[in-house]
């Protein structure tokens, strides 16, 4: 641990998702100022997000989803015609 002096921040965040984070962080015996510490020691080390970040399709991208594997939906021969179309 560094000697600087330690750094306070303050944040704007949903309550729920907070009450329902904090759950998390008792059950893994962590304070929330240890889990978030956590979190930026990793993004340091990884030079990145320590996880993945995933689209959530809207509304036509499932029902485009859902239509592909039901065998359903317009079907193209080549990637033209699908831009075509």
């Amino acid at each position: 641990m560094s000697m600087l002096k330690a750094q306070t921040f303050t944040i704007q965040i949903d309550p729920i998702l907070k009450r329902n984070a904090e759950t998390v962080f008792k059950q893994l015996g962590l304070s929330t100022s240890q889990a978030i510490s956590l979190f930026y020691q990793q993004v340091q080390l990884r030079q990145n997000l320590p996880f993945e970040l995933e689209d959530i399709p809207n509304d036509t991208t499932i029902k485009a989803l859902n239509d592909a594997k039901a065998g359903e939906g317009t079907r193209f021969e080549t990637t033209d015609e699908l831009f075509k179309y």
